[in-house]
């Protein structure tokens, strides 16, 4: 099973390196950060999380346990007390030779273990563009459900990408 620790600043350069076009930046995380990553922004980044009790997010590099190799970075934030509630994001399997071999999969359900156990989440989302059908497959594997779609919510040189929605709840994920 894929081990999780926390994101820190040497783990920087290698996120750089695997972040490098400005489609798999938007890919990954959206509008969040431009192209190409810096050490500034990955600082904001983890500023004030990986379990600061201000901080709203929880940030981890995905190691394989028998390599001792990081192939993977997904964060879970956006954490509601009062709605028992969280979001995945910006996953990655960074390391090329590593897709396709399950690690995905087990990043997701090392995240929903800490948010169902751990955190004593209700419900964790994430969200998809649908141009990805191998990552909505992977998160289906893992149990999250299909909740629908927001069409044409982010505008990537002259294309509109459709973002699907995806969840599963703490009863769901027990029943696995």
């Amino acid at each position: 099973m894929i081990r999780l620790e926390y994101f820190t600043p040497e783990d920087f350069e290698q996120l750089k390196q695997w972040v490098n076009t400005e489609e798999l930046m938007m890919k990954w995380a959206g509008s969040l950060f431009r192209f190409p990553l810096t050490n500034r922004s990955l600082a904001w980044y983890i500023k004030d999380v990986n379990n600061s009790p201000i901080s709203d997010a929880y940030i981890y590099k995905a190691i394989d346990p028998d390599t001792g190799k990081v192939v993977g970075h997904i964060s879970l934030g956006g954490i509601s007390k009062k709605n028992k509630s969280g979001r995945i994001s910006r996953v990655l399997v960074g390391d090329t030779a590593a897709r396709g071999k399950g690690y995905c999969k087990e990043m997701v359900g090392a995240v929903l273990k800490i948010g169902f156990e751990d955190l004593q989440l209700h419900r964790i989302c994430l969200g998809v563009y649908d141009f990805n059908p191998a990552a909505i497959k992977c998160y289906e594997s893992a149990g999250m459900i299909v909740e629908g779609k927001q069409r044409d919510v982010l505008y990537f040189k002259s294309e509109w990408w459709t973002l699907v929605e995806m969840s599963i709840l703490d009863s769901e994920w027990r029943s696995l």
